[in-house]
């Protein structure tokens, strides 16, 4: 790779809102943190009060039972009508939802993965608070160890695997006794060419939840645990597929370089990008992301059906009640708006994927928001599909057609700061 350009990266114009998400993405964890916290503290409060000998002759105590139990009181209300409903504490148990079937199973797994965003603009602090590492090439599934069998689920929720393995409860041999407790949760990538389940993050661990723990305590937690089980042992009668974890570096200047060159044994999909602090949480994050170009993947621009490159670029998006188009994020963002006469002669319906061409229009941009799209329609999406397109990847594929982002502009930002601090080693930089 060529030596870095020192100079001060080009400044790309506002597409996206990406970094403002970011920060509230990390605000929402602080304050989630805050309120897991004062329940504690609310519960703890009042077990203690319970457990109070009977008050002697003296003052009167306050009553401090009847304030704490008003104050657990409110949190568990606004717990159920406010709280997120993406929230894993609300709604996932994963021993209950592998005793789902077909469509109901597919459609609930199909919402469990945490979907990076694709990398529209450089974050800051990047050589500071991210992860860099090679992405696999292959499947994205998510890897559930229970009640003596493991399963392997892709990101439509369809069942890629039934095997035994060496995780925990993943096996009838292992951890039977204790299966109530021995399940497991890995998100991977299926490697086909060495048949291997490449770790990218790690959900659960016998039973033990990391949805709230950092990226920097998940990656730790992998490392440590994943070789202990003997999952990254040769396959045998008691384990069908191997594991395996990907190397993970800072994404400083070497990290980054190591990551975009170094060999590894697998075929390279691009790069992912995890914030340190990121909480896995489903659906899509600002706080991980992927980036590709031609040296570091063989799909950077999407194919159509038959692995060929369109001239003009496909998104898929999904059709609301009101005929808006809108992607597959949380809020969505509105691309448009079909034609009634167009739903009525080809019968389409409300949650319909549909698959459109941005014409020689392109898109246009103002205040860092979608301002219009030059739709085409197509026809329907393939039916596999279980979401449409997020709004970050159809601007990403955008940029890759008309201004790419480069490797050489992620490592200018990282060197650019780097020089700034050096410049100033007393001064906290905030950008």
């Amino acid at each position: 790779m060529a030596p870095p350009d020192h100079r001060r990266p080009f400044k790309r114009p506002t597409i996206s809102d990406q970094q403002r998400r970011r920060e509230l993405s990390l605000l929402r964890q602080a304050q989630n943190r805050l309120d897991a916290q004062q329940r504690a503290r609310c519960l703890a409060s009042t077990v203690l009060s319970l457990e109070a000998p009977e008050p002697g002759p003296g003052p009167e105590p306050e009553p401090v039972l009847e304030l704490e139990l008003a104050s657990e009181s409110e949190y568990h209300v606004e717990e159920e009508e406010e709280g997120d409903s993406r929230s894993p504490s609300k709604e996932f148990d994963v021993r209950q939802a592998s005793k789902l079937r077909g469509a109901e199973a597919r459609k609930w797994f199909a919402r469990q993965l945490m979907l990076p965003e694709w990398m529209i603009d450089v974050p800051d602090r990047l050589s500071q608070d991210w992860y860099v590492f090679a992405r696999p090439s292959g499947k994205r599934c998510f890897v559930v160890s229970s009640n003596g069998i493991t399963v392997s689920r892709l990101r439509n929720g369809s069942v890629l695997h039934r095997f035994p393995s060496a995780l925990p409860g993943g096996a009838r041999t292992r951890d039977v006794s204790g299966s109530a407790q021995s399940y497991s949760i890995l998100d991977c990538i299926f490697h086909e060419i060495d048949q291997m389940y490449y770790v990218i993050d790690m959900v659960c661990w016998r039973g033990y939840s990391l949805y709230d723990c950092t990226a920097e305590f998940r990656f730790f937690w992998s490392n440590s645990k994943l070789n202990e089980s003997g999952a990254c042992d040769p396959p045998s009668q008691n384990h069908r597929y191997r594991f395996s974890l990907v190397p993970i570096y800072n994404c400083d200047e070497n990290g980054l370089h190591a990551a975009y060159t170094g060999a590894v044994t697998y075929i390279k999909d691009g790069l992912l990008f995890y914030n340190k602090q990121a909480h896995y949480q489903t659906g899509n994050t600002p706080l991980a992301l992927v980036w590709k170009d031609e040296k570091c993947s063989q799909y950077v621009i999407d194919t159509d059906s038959k692995g060929n490159v369109p001239r003009l670029q496909q998104v898929v998006l999904e059709l609301q009640e009101d005929l808006k188009l809108i992607t597959s994020d949380d809020p969505p963002v509105v691309f448009g708006c079909l034609d009634n006469d167009l739903v009525q002669k080809s019968g389409l319906c409300t949650g319909y994927l549909l698959k459109f061409a941005i014409g020689n229009g392109g898109l246009s941009f103002a205040d860092g928001r979608l301002d219009r799209a030059d739709l085409q329609y197509l026809g329907k999406s393939n039916r596999a599909r279980a979401f449409a397109d997020s709004y970050s990847k159809v601007i990403f594929q955008y940029a890759v057609r008309h201004s790419p982002l480069r490797i050489d502009d992620l490592l200018s930002a990282i060197n650019s700061r780097d020089e700034r601090e050096n410049e100033h080693p007393d001064v906290e930089m905030i950008d």
